[in-house]
């Protein structure tokens, strides 16, 4: 069988968690699988990155870089101390992280210097946390006997544009993964390939965006022909909603596709939204596990659902942090553009648009987009309609977005009337409604004091504590 085992920041935290995923990365490959495991920074890591980062391009105060500098690496030793008994491999691997930590350094005092960081730049800082917790993830694995090799994302075949820190991988990847990582499996050497890294054609470093060591793994998946693709994270699968908010959240034995991405869009965080996409191309299961309970079978994600789960609602997800932006006025009406300046001035901004409903009046259209970014938001569409409609573009940052999802809900009758009833009945209001032709979802905004509420009589409603 031939796996691609992803594993997050939760599982690769310290030298103990990096030494328990080299034990379960192990287990797999001494049964006989080709096996490549993908990984993302340790816990923070990315985050103090960022920190650094913008405190070189702001104040450039040597103190407080030194003192986060400090820490970061304190933590690589304490986590080669952990992960590593071996005293050679021990040594060998100590001397990588010591150079990109000295790399590390240059890059941050060259910021300094400049006052300046430009997304070049703050990809190639960004991409040392993975670069230095997989050569310690493969050192584990080489102390434990096993034949490994740490690559970057660019190394291992992974090739994107030059949008560096949000990129895109470019067609060439499927060719260049195969090459680079198909004669490793052939001679039994376990690659550990940084998950979120890439590189462009001409081998600057790239990021694929904030969680996209998931779509990683993707891609290296269906590359390989992959049989399957195993997502580690610290819960047991994709659920039926967050246990915070409802604690009989169950979790879902199978997915499909279409459902996953929806869920995954729509706030549930078990799986970056883009990570499906390369799969689905191959038809290849992704499993998503969890790391600190590995005999779990969580969900299977799959074209077709084959669990014989009869419900038409598999989940209730909901995403925080949301501006409803609403654009009202006679000039739109009968107005042929409106929309198409809407979406220009708005891509221009590089604003994603999360739902967008117009009456049939034609007098209002309504925005759901992310509350950071509803001031630029709305800055745009005041300047686009400045002439026309500039004082009728209003936000209402006090709401949530909430969606029901399951894939048999398309030509069922009744699922939304159940739903509107359900949140009548509890005196829940709904600022706007939106659903797609595939009717995999019903996607709704409430305010934010309701949403919490909504999520947990929706759950009850449908039945979702019984799957």
């Amino acid at each position: 069988m031939r796996l691609v085992m992803k594993f997050g920041g939760t599982s690769v935290g310290d030298g103990p968690r990096i030494r328990n995923v080299a034990k379960l990365v192990k287990r797999y490959y001494d049964e006989g699988n080709e096996v490549i495991a993908v990984a993302s920074a340790m816990t923070g890591i990315t985050d103090k990155l960022y920190e650094m980062a913008q405190t070189a391009k702001d104040t450039c105060n040597i103190a407080d870089i030194e003192k986060s500098f400090s820490e970061v690496a304190s933590r690589h030793a304490a986590a080669i101390d952990g992960a590593i008994d071996d005293p050679e491999i021990k040594k060998e691997v100590s001397l990588i992280i010591e150079q990109r930590l000295s790399e590390l350094k240059n890059a941050l005092v060259a910021v300094c210097y400049l006052g300046e960081l430009t997304n070049r730049s703050l990809a190639y800082i960004y991409s040392f946390g993975e670069r230095m917790s997989v050569p310690i993830l493969s050192a584990s694995l080489r102390s434990m006997g096993v034949e490994s090799v740490a690559l970057a994302g660019g190394e291992a075949g992974v090739i994107t544009d030059s949008k560096f820190e949000s990129a895109k991988p470019d067609p060439i990847t499927d060719v260049r993964v195969k090459e680079k990582l198909m004669p490793l499996l052939k001679k039994g050497t376990l690659p550990v390939v940084t998950g979120f890294v890439a590189a462009n054609p001409s081998g600057t470093i790239t990021v694929l965006g904030r969680g996209g060591s998931d779509y990683s793994a993707s891609i290296i998946g269906a590359a390989i022909d992959a049989d399957e693709i195993w997502i580690y994270t610290d819960v047991n699968g994709i659920m039926t909603t967050d246990p915070r908010i409802v604690p009989e959240a169950r979790t879902l034995s199978c997915v499909t596709y279409l459902e996953a991405m929806e869920m995954s869009y729509f706030g549930a965080k078990v799986l970056h939204p883009k990570t499906i996409e390369p799969a689905v191309k191959k038809g290849i299961p992704v499993r998503v596990l969890n790391t600190f309970q590995p005999d779990h079978p969580g969900t299977v994600v799959l074209m077709k659902d084959a669990s014989g789960n009869g419900n038409l609602i598999k989940a209730v997800t909901m995403i925080k942090n949301i501006a409803l932006i609403n654009i009202s006025g006679a000039a739109l009406s009968g107005t042929p553009g409106t929309a198409g300046r809407i979406f220009s001035a708005l891509g221009k901004e590089d604003i994603n648009i999360i739902m967008i409903s117009q009456a049939s009046s034609e007098f209002n259209v309504s925005l759901a987009v992310d509350g950071a970014q509803a001031d630029r938001a709305i800055a745009a569409l005041r300047k686009e309609f400045s002439e026309d409609l500039a004082h009728n573009v209003t936000c209402n940052n006090n709401v949530c977005v909430i969606a029901v999802v399951g894939e048999r809900m398309a030509g069922s009758p009744g699922v939304a009337g159940r739903l509107f009833t359900a949140l009548g009945g509890s005196n829940i209001n709904i600022r706007m409604i939106s659903q797609g032709s595939s009717e995999a979802n019903i996607s709704f905004v409430v305010n934010k004091d309701d949403a919490q509420k909504a999520v947990k009589v929706l759950h009850d409603v449908f039945d979702l504590n019984k799957l």
